[in-house]
C-alpha cells in the first residue's frame, strides 16, 4: 500500500473530523463593495449604492474583502495586506475595478495579481500582487473605458503605461500552517524597477464588524501588548485570543472597523476612530486618525521599506492562538520549507504521469486558483429585506424587490466562487463544474458544494436550486446531477472511495429539482423544456428569460437537451444505488422511460410534428411559438444544437444482468414501445453480451452534427469549439419584430449585445464548461461505437480519426491556450506584450471567464478559474492516457474510466 502524503494525511484527519485543518483559509473575498448583499437601495442599484470609493470609510454588512487575505471559517478575524507607494492618493487596501454602469464590456478588475500555489487544507499558500511605482489611474481607467464603445476594446491597465520600465512591486505572499490555529505568513517585496523605492507595507488584522447591526453582540477587541516583538492581541468571544506576532515593525496603528458616518453622510461618528483611519494616518499624515490608546478592531503593522532596484526584502508575520517566545527563526523557516515540499509531493501524487514542465505549471496554477477562490458567503434573504434590529429600516420596496420570493434563504458557508473580484458569489451551474477539478484533490470539499446547493436553506421549497445573487429564480442548466455523478466517479477511481451515502443524499434532494424542472418548464406537458437563458446569456435572438417580443414561446433545444442529460445522469445514479438497495430500480425505471419521452419529443412534438431537429441543415434549432400557432424555427447555428450530444449514456450488461426487475421493465418498454425505441441502440459485443446506448442524437445525426461542430470554417477553432459558428460572420440571423431588428453575428472576442449587463458572449467565443462536456460525451459515444465510428477532422481535411481521437484533439486544443507556443507566446495573453515577453510575467496564467474564438486570448473575468479550471482535469487525462496508451489502442475499460 502506498503510504500518503502529509497533505492527504491533514485532509484524513480533517475528514474524520479530528484536526480542523480549513479552520483558517483564503476565504476574504476581493470584492465585497458592489455587492446585491450590501445594496440596502430602493431600486436596486448595487454598484452605485455602494462604490469602491467608500469601501475604505464603509463598514460592511455581510462580509469583508482585502488583498491576498485569509480569514476563518465565519470570518470573525480576517488578514490581508495593504499598500502605499507614497504616489497613491489613497491606501491600497483593496483591488480596483469598474462597476458594470462603468465598463465598456461590463464590470472588470483592472489590477494583475496571481494565485501561485495552494493545497486543499491550505498547509501552504503563495500569490502575487504587482503594485506600481506611480499613483495608481484610477481616473484614467474609469474615463478612458466610459468613453470607449461596446465596439471598442477594453482599456487594460498595461496600457495606462504604469509598469513601464519596470516600475513596479512584485508582492508575494505566502502562508504555512504549523498547526490548525497557528499560521505563518511570509510577505516578499522585489523592486523590479531601475531605481531606489520606499514602499509602506501595513499587514492588517481586522474583526468583521457584527456588532454594530446586531446590537447585542459583544465586541471583540485588539491591542498591542508589550513584548520584544511587535504583537497584537485579539480576543473573540468564539474564537477566544489570538496573536499577531510583527517582525521589526515601525509602529502598529489602530482603528475601529466601524463606518466614517460624518464623511460619508455628515452625521456624527459612533467612535473617533474610525475605518479609514489608517488610510488617512498614512496618506495625509493626520495623526489623530489612529488611537495612542492602541486598541480597537482594526489593526495594522506598518513597515517603511526602503527596496533598492533588483532588491528583495521580507517581513514575516505570525498569526496563532499559542503565545510565542521565539515566533520567527529557523523553526519559521524549516516549517515553510517543509510544506512547501509537501506541496510538491501532493500535486506529484495527484499527477504522477509524465508531462512536459510548462503543462504541470498551468495545472499547478489552476489548482492554485480554485483553492483561492474559496469564500466566506453570508446572505440571509430575510435579514436583508427586513433590515437589522439596530439600523434602520431597509425602504419597504425592498419587500417586492429582486429576491423577496427567497425568504427561506439563510447562507453562511465556504463556497467556492468563479471569481472573487468580478463574481464574489456563487453561480449555482459554475459551481457544478468547480467540483470536478475540486474532486481531484478535495472530494470532500467537492461533496459539501453540491449537498449545501440542496440543503433547505439554499435549495427553495418548490425545489428550485438558487442561481446566483442578482436574481436566484434565473434558471440555471441541471447540471447538478452530472456533477455529482462525476465526483462521485473520480473519487472512486482516485481515492478508492465509493461514498454512496453521498450519491444517496444529493439523489434524494435532485429528484425534488427534477419534479420542479418538470412542473415549472415544460409549458405544455410534451417533454420540450423551456428554461429562459439557461446561463447561456446572449446566445439567442432574444433574452429568453424575459417576454418575448413576439409574445408566445420558444421551445429550446438546449433546455430540452439538458433535461435528457438530466435524466440519464439521474438513471446513472439510480442504477449504482440500485445495486445495494433493490428499491431503486423503479426510480431508475421512471428516469429510463423519461428519457425516452425527451429524445423523442426532440424530433417530433405533438400533432403538429414541430421538429427541433433540421433535416435539411442537419442541426437541431429552437423553435418560436406565435400567439396565431404559426411555428418559426430560428436558424441560429449555436450551442443550442450541440448541446443534444450531452445526452448519452451506456448501460453495460453486467449491470443489466444484476438488476432483473429493471432489465425485464427495460425489454417490455421498448417491445411495446416501437415509436420511442429509435433512441436506444444495443451492440452486440463477442463474450461481453448486449451494451445498451441511451442517447437523443442517433449515429445519422451524430456524423451530421460532428460534420459542422468539427468544420473550422463553422464551430472548430483552433483552440477549441466556438459558442456560435463562424458561418454568422458573413450570414448573420436577423429577425424583425414590432419594427425593430434582433440579429445574432458571430462575434469572438467581447460582445456587441447589452444582454446582462453586456460583460459575457455566448456568440463566438470558446467556453471550457460546454467544451469539457463535449470532449466527455465524445468518449461516451466512442465508448459504444468503438473504433469503427470514424469521422473527417477537421472537416474537409481527408483525415478520420474515431471519437475517442476526437476527443483528444480538442483537449490538447483547449490546453494550448494556456501552454507556450512555437514562438513562445501563451495565445490565452493575446496582445498583451508584458505578459507575452517579460520572464516576471510570462509564467503568470490567467484563467479567464472565455477565450477569442479566433486567437485563443483570455476574455472577460480574468480569474474564473471556476470552471475554467477544467483544464486541469483535461491535462490530468493527457497525462494519463498518453505515451504508452495511445488514444486508438486504448481498452474499453480505460474508456469508461475517463467517460465515467
Amino acid at each position: 500500500m502506498v503510504s500518503l502524503t502529509a497533505e492527504e494525511k491533514r485532509l484524513q484527519e480533517a475528514r474524520d473530523r479530528k484536526v480542523h485543518w480549513k479552520r483558517w483559509g483564503p476565504y476574504l473575498s476581493d470584492r465585497q463593495w458592489g455587492t446585491v448583499r450590501e445594496d440596502y437601495s430602493a431600486t436596486g442599484s448595487a454598484w452605485d449604492y455602494f462604490p469602491h470609493e467608500q469601501a475604505r470609510s464603509r463598514a460592511y454588512r455581510w462580509g469583508e474583502d482585502g488583498i491576498a487575505g485569509i480569514c476563518d471559517r465565519y470570518q470573525r478575524l480576517c488578514f490581508a495586506i495593504a499598500l502605499w507607494n507614497g504616489e497613491d492618493s489613497i491606501l491600497k487596501e483593496r483591488l480596483f475595478g469598474l462597476t458594470g454602469n462603468e465598463g465598456n464590456h461590463g464590470e472588470d478588475v483592472k489590477e494583475y495579481y496571481f494565485y501561485l500555489d495552494n493545497t486543499p487544507t491550505h498547509s501552504y499558500m503563495k500569490c502575487l500582487y504587482k503594485y506600481p511605482h506611480r499613483a495608481f489611474p484610477y481616473s484614467q481607467l474609469i474615463e478612458e473605458n466610459r468613453r470607449r464603445s461596446r465596439q471598442e476594446l477594453e482599456f487594460e491597465l498595461l496600457d495606462t503605461g504604469i509598469f513601464n520600465e519596470d516600475r513596479y512591486f512584485d508582492i508575494f505572499v505566502e502562508y504555512a500552517k504549523n498547526s490548525t490555529d497557528d499560521i505563518l505568513i511570509q510577505i516578499s517585496v522585489i523592486n523590479r524597477g531601475q531605481e531606489a523605492k520606499t514602499l509602506h507595507l501595513l499587514p492588517t488584522l481586522w474583526f468583521r464588524n457584527t456588532w454594530t447591526w446586531n446590537g447585542k453582540q459583544d465586541k471583540p477587541s485588539l491591542k498591542e501588548v508589550s513584548s520584544d516583538i511587535s504583537t497584537i492581541e485579539a480576543f473573540h468571544s468564539n474564537l477566544g485570543k489570538r496573536w499577531l506576532y510583527c517582525q521589526k515593525a515601525t509602529e502598529i496603528l489602530f482603528i475601529e472597523n466601524e463606518t466614517n458616518h460624518e464623511k460619508l453622510f455628515g452625521v456624527s461618528n459612533t467612535s473617533r476612530y474610525v475605518k479609514d483611519g489608517i488610510n488617512d494616518y498614512i496618506v495625509h499624515e493626520q495623526k489623530a486618525a489612529v488611537n495612542p490608546n492602541q486598541i480597537g478592531t482594526k489593526a495594522a503593522a506598518h513597515y517603511i521599506l526602503n527596496v533598492g532596484a533588483g532588491e528583495t526584502k521580507i517581513v514575516q508575520l505570525r498569526l496563532t492562538n499559542e503565545l510565542c517566545l521565539t515566533p520567527f527563526g529557523d523553526e519559521f523557516n524549516n516549517i515553510f520549507a517543509t510544506r512547501q515540499r509537501e506541496a510538491d509531493e501532493f500535486y506529484q501524487r495527484i499527477t504522477p504521469f509524465s508531462l512536459p514542465e510548462d503543462m504541470r505549471t498551468v495545472q499547478r496554477q489552476a489548482f492554485a486558483g480554485m483553492l483561492w477562490s474559496k469564500q466566506y458567503y453570508q446572505f440571509t434573504i430575510d435579514e436583508w429585506i427586513n433590515g437589522d434590529p439596530a439600523e434602520p429600516s431597509p425602504p419597504n420596496e425592498r419587500k417586492q424587490g429582486r429576491n423577496n420570493e427567497w425568504i427561506h434563504l439563510n447562507n453562511e458557508d465556504i463556497l467556492s466562487m468563479p471569481d472573487k473580484w468580478e463574481y464574489p458569489y456563487y453561480c449555482a451551474w459554475d459551481l457544478a463544474f468547480h467540483t470536478i477539478p475540486l474532486a481531484m484533490i478535495d472530494p470532500d470539499f467537492a461533496k459539501e458544494q453540491l449537498i449545501l446547493l440542496t440543503r433547505e436553506w439554499y435549495m427553495h421549497p418548490n425545489g428550485q436550486i438558487p442561481a446566483y445573487e442578482w436574481a436566484f429564480s434565473d434558471v440555471n442548466p441541471p447540471v447538478h446531477a452530472w456533477a455529482a455523478w462525476r465526483v462521485y466517479k473520480i473519487e472512486q477511481k482516485m481515492y478508492g472511495r465509493a461514498d454512496k451515502h453521498f450519491l444517496e443524499r444529493v439523489f434524494q434532494k435532485l429528484l425534488l429539482n427534477f419534479t420542479w424542472w418538470v412542473n415549472r418548464k415544460d409549458v405544455e406537458g410534451k417533454n420540450v423544456f423551456q428554461g429562459g437563458f439557461l446561463g447561456l446569456d446572449n446566445i439567442g435572438v432574444f433574452d429568453r428569460s424575459k417576454e418575448l417580443p413576439t409574445g408566445g414561446h420558444i421551445d429550446q433545444s438546449d433546455g430540452t437537451s439538458w433535461m435528457g442529460m438530466y435524466c440519464l445522469n439521474m438513471l446513472a445514479i439510480a442504477l449504482e444505488l440500485a445495486q445495494s438497495n433493490s428499491n431503486y430500480e423503479d426510480i431508475a425505471t421512471k428516469f429510463f422511460e423519461h428519457f425516452l419521452y425527451i429524445a423523442d419529443a426532440m424530433n417530433h412534438i405533438g400533432d403538429e410534428g414541430t421538429e427541433l431537429w433540421d433535416e435539411k441543415d442537419g442541426f437541431y434549432y429552437d423553435v418560436l411559438h406565435l400567439p396565431n400557432n404559426h411555428n418559426l424555427t430560428l436558424k441560429v447555428r449555436s450551442l443550442v444544437g450541440l448541446i443534444p450530444l450531452f445526452a448519452v449514456e451506456t448501460l453495460e450488461p453486467d449491470t443489466l444482468a444484476a438488476l432483473p426487475n429493471f432489465k425485464t421493465r427495460l425489454e417490455w418498454f421498448i417491445t411495446n414501445r416501437p415509436k420511442l425505441r429509435q433512441n436506444v441502440a444495443c451492440m452486440e459485443t463477442r463474450g461481453v453480451g448486449a451494451r445498451r446506448l441511451l442517447a437523443i442524437v442517433n449515429r445519422d445525426k451524430l456524423r451530421c452534427i460532428l460534420q459542422k461542430m468539427l468544420d473550422e470554417t463553422e464551430f472548430l477553432s483552433e483552440y477549441g469549439i466556438r459558442s456560435v459558428s463562424k458561418y454568422h460572420a458573413d450570414n448573420p440571423y436577423v429577425f424583425h419584430a414590432n419594427n425593430s431588428e434582433y440579429r445574432v453575428d458571430y462575434e469572438p472576442a467581447e460582445s456587441n449585445s447589452g444582454l446582462f449587463g453586456g460583460n459575457s458572449n455566448w456568440r463566438g467565443p470558446i467556453w471550457f464548461p460546454v467544451n469539457y462536456l463535449i470532449i466527455e460525451s465524445l468518449q461516451k459515444f466512442y465508448h459504444y461505437l468503438g473504433d469503427d465510428f470514424k469521422v473527417e477532422c477537421p472537416t474537409g481535411s481527408g483525415k478520420y480519426i474515431n471519437l475517442w481521437e476526437v476527443a483528444c484533439e480538442l483537449s490538447q486544443r483547449l490546453i494550448k491556450i494556456f501552454i507556450n507556443n512555437e514562438a513562445g507566446n501563451r495565445p490565452v495573453f493575446g496582445g498583451m506584450q508584458k505578459f507575452q515577453t517579460d520572464p516576471h510575467w510570462h509564467d503568470l496564467i490567467l484563467f479567464n471567464e472565455y477565450f477569442h474564438g479566433d486567437n485563443g486570448a483570455g476574455i472577460g473575468a480574468s480569474h474564473q478559474t471556476g470552471w475554467t479550471g477544467l483544464v486541469a482535469k483535461l491535462i490530468q487525462q493527457v497525462g494519463e492516457y498518453s505515451g504508452e496508451n495511445q488514444p486508438g489502442e486504448m481498452k474499453k475499460s480505460q474508456v469508461k474510466s475517463v467517460a465515467m
